[in-house]
C-alpha cells in the first residue's frame, strides 16, 4: 500500500477513536485539540509537499519548462514567505490574485498548458492527485513560521479587499445563508467542530493561518480554493468558477483579517 495512504489511514483511525472518547469524557473541543497537536509532526500533507516541489523543479506543459522562473510576488522563483502576502496586485495580470491564481498563470504562460486543463478538475480526489494542490501544498510550506503581511496598499487590492467584505456578509440561497452566518460571531459550532469568527482578530488569525490543510475525513490536502468551494457547497450557493474574482476577493478579505500571525501552514483538519 502506498505510504502516505496507509498513514492516512491509521491516523483517520485515531482521529475517529480519539474523538469519541473525547465526546464520552464531556470535552471534544479541548481534547480534539490536543490530538491536533499531538499528531502535527506527522502531517500527511508532507507528501504533497514533496510531490509539489518536485513538479515545482520538472519541466512541464507543452513548452517543457519548469515554474523556477515562476514570480509569485517576490521575484522569479522565490517561494519562501510568499504566501503570508497573498492575495496581491501582479502588474503583469492587472488584477489581484491568490496562489492559485497565479499558480494558473504560471502554467500558461511559462509552460504553455491550456487553462482549462488546469481548471476543470483542480481538486484531488480519491481516484486522482491534483498538480496544481501538491504545487500550493510545496510552496505554503515555504511560509510556516512568517508573519501574515497581506497589503491593500494598491487601489486593485483595497478594492478587492472591500468586495470580498461585502461578499462575507452576503446572505442569499435557500437557507439565507451568509459566511458570516457561521463565521460573524462567536460560541457558534456544527458537531464537534467549533466555527472561526472572523470578526474576532484571533479567531481570524487561527482560522485562517492553518489552511490549506491536509483533511484527515477525506485523506486528501485540501487548497483554499476548495476550503471555500466547499463553504459555498454547505451554503447551497451555485459553485463558484475556479479562481473568480469574487473567490480572490473573499481571500483578500480573510487573509488580511489574518495579518500579524505566524503562519502555520499546511494545517491538519478533522
Amino acid at each position: 500500500m502506498n505510504t502516505s495512504i496507509l498513514k492516512s489511514a491509521i491516523i483517520s483511525f485515531a482521529f475517529a477513536t480519539y474523538c469519541s472518547a473525547a465526546m464520552a469524557a464531556g470535552s471534544a473541543s479541548d481534547e480534539i485539540a490536543k490530538y491536533r497537536e499531538m499528531i502535527s509532526d506527522g502531517n500527511p500533507a508532507e507528501f504533497d509537499e514533496m510531490r509539489g516541489e518536485e513538479l515545482w523543479k520538472k519541466a512541464g506543459g507543452p513548452n517543457k519548462v519548469s515554474l523556477e522562473k515562476c514570480d509569485l510576488g517576490k521575484g522569479a522563483g522565490v517561494v519562501k514567505g510568499v504566501y503570508a502576502e497573498l492575495p496581491r496586485y501582479f502588474a503583469d495580470t492587472n488584477r489581484v490574485q491568490d496562489l492559485e491564481s497565479r499558480l494558473v498563470t504560471c502554467m500558461t504562460t511559462l509552460q504553455g498548458t491550456p487553462e482549462k486543463d488546469i481548471t476543470t478538475k483542480p481538486f484531488s480526489t480519491d481516484d486522482s492527485k491534483s498538480e496544481i494542490e501538491a504545487l500550493v501544498a510545496y510552496v505554503v510550506g515555504q511560509s510556516k513560521g512568517v508573519k501574515m503581511n497581506v497589503s491593500i496598499s494598491h487601489p486593485k487590492e483595497k478594492e478587492a479587499y472591500e468586495i470580498g467584505k461585502k461578499i462575507f456578509v452576503y446572505r442569499a440561497g435557500p437557507y439565507d445563508f451568509a459566511c458570516d452566518t457561521c463565521h460573524g460571531r462567536d460560541n457558534i459550532r456544527i458537531r464537534m467542530q467549533d466555527l472561526p469568527n472572523f470578526n474576532n482578530a484571533k479567531d481570524a488569525q487561527s482560522a485562517y493561518t492553518t489552511w490549506p490543510a491536509y483533511r484527515v475525513s477525506q485523506g486528501l490536502f485540501r487548497s483554499y480554493q476548495w476550503r471555500l468551494n466547499d463553504c459555498l457547497r454547505q451554503q447551497r450557493f451555485p459553485e463558484p468558477k475556479y479562481v473568480s474574482d469574487a473567490t480572490i476577493a473573499l481571500t483578500m478579505f480573510m487573509a488580511r483579517s489574518a495579518n500579524g500571525a505566524d503562519y502555520d501552514g499546511p494545517g491538519l483538519k478533522r
